[in-house]
């Protein structure tokens, strides 16, 4: 495993979501420090061909958005996007005037917006929640509802065949309410960890303090059961609590990376992996040049490569004076990308040596200069232009 290519130039993202269809990578939405999130304007969509290493900004990012449209969705941060075939729906999410609980779904063969219609029991509108896919279910979890002023607890199902909501009934103890916590699915299981909740502090004159909790919780999803969420006995190198961190799977593993906790005023930019069979945390170590502390980026993984971009982290200490200044006005905005590959073939490891002792690349053929030049030169966001039939 090892860090294998760091680029500047892509879009410049906090607390957007992503997710991967084929050898695509979609982002949709999220914010950049000095831009008016109070506007209503449509989501903006950007593509990285996971294969040129090449941002692009889709068309429909230009779309006008009109009041009340029920078709486009505004632009966003804190809301989820997941994959069901080839289409991404999005839920929740807020910019500064309101959050928003229309799910909307984006066609990444027709390459348009949709609000489906559905039925059932739909959760309130909310951000900083979690949503994963399990069979045909986009689940939701957490997140702070604006209707009801506080964390939510409940978890909610979307049957994506039948466009159907429902509450989910729990069992046993639940986790403490939160937002900006991680939910990843792992064989018929849901594992929590992280995000920022509050718990009971009766000498306290509001009854409540704010915590950030590093157990994992799972949920099991099995027929066979009641649903019924369980705290894990960890062991290993537990992280720290923190919120606003990335998840993903790979090989039936959970991995976390950076996030934030403002008790500690920490940013993180370390890489944990979890193993749900043994229950065993371990820090892991990279070759490579590793991202920057950060919180609310994006981690996708296309095949054996990890794709972040996007944060924002604390300015480098000694440039500025933040005597009096909040976490929250001293932080930069990033338009990074770092690509970490868990298993760098022969091909890679040469592409590596070539740039590292600045080798002549002229004898070599013409695709392996053209993946070298991929890999080391900044991008530039270009104009989608679908190339099927359908777009």
């Amino acid at each position: 495993m090892r860090w294998i290519s760091v680029l500047e130039g892509g879009p410049k993202r906090v607390n957007h979501a992503a997710v991967a269809v084929r050898h695509k990578i979609y982002s949709f939405g999220g914010y950049c420090t000095g831009e008016n999130s109070r506007e209503y304007t449509s989501m903006d969509v950007h593509v990285l061909n996971t294969a040129t290493f090449r941002w692009t900004r889709h068309p429909v990012s230009d779309l006008p958005y009109f009041e009340n449209d029920d078709i486009l969705p505004y632009k966003r941060y804190g809301h989820t996007a997941i994959v069901y075939g080839d289409k991404v729906y999005i839920w929740g999410g807020r910019n500064d005037r309101e959050s928003c609980s229309t799910l909307f779904c984006f066609d990444t063969t027709w390459h348009c917006w949709t609000a489906p219609k559905t039925t059932g029991n739909p959760p309130l509108a909310r951000d900083g929640h979690s949503a994963c896919l399990w069979k045909n279910n986009m689940i939701i979890f957490g997140g702070y509802e604006e209707d009801s002023d506080s964390f939510a607890g409940s978890v909610y199902s979307l049957d994506l065949e039948k466009m159907h909501w429902s509450y989910m009934q729990i069992d046993g103890p639940e986790p403490t309410l939160r937002d900006f916590h991680t939910t990843v699915v792992i064989d018929d299981r849901i594992y929590l960890f992280g995000g920022r909740g509050v718990e009971s502090e009766p000498h306290m004159n509001n009854g409540r303090r704010l915590v950030y909790c590093n157990s994992v919780w799972c949920l099991d999803l099995q027929p066979s059961t009641f649903y019924c969420w369980r705290q894990c006995k960890v062991t290993g190198d537990k992280p720290v609590g923190r919120r606003s961190h990335s998840s993903f799977v790979y090989n039936d593993k959970m991995y976390i990376f950076g996030g934030y906790n403002s008790l500690r005023e920490r940013h993180y930019n370390h890489m944990y992996e979890f193993d749900p069979k043994t229950m065993v945390w371990r820090k892991l170590h990279f070759e490579g040049e590793i991202p920057s502390e950060r919180r609310r980026q994006a981690c996708v993984v296309v095949g054996d490569r990890l794709f972040l971009f996007g944060g924002t982290s604390p300015e480098a200490p000694g440039l500025v004076d933040f005597r009096g200044q909040s976490m929250d006005d001293r932080l930069v905005d990033h338009s990074d990308m770092y690509v970490l590959d868990f298993k760098p073939s022969l091909k890679t490891l040469c592409i590596l040596a070539v740039e590292r002792y600045k080798l002549d690349v002229s004898i070599l053929p013409q695709n392996i200069r053209l993946d070298i030049t991929n890999m080391n030169t900044p991008n530039k966001i270009t104009l989608y232009r679908p190339n099927n039939s359908a777009g």
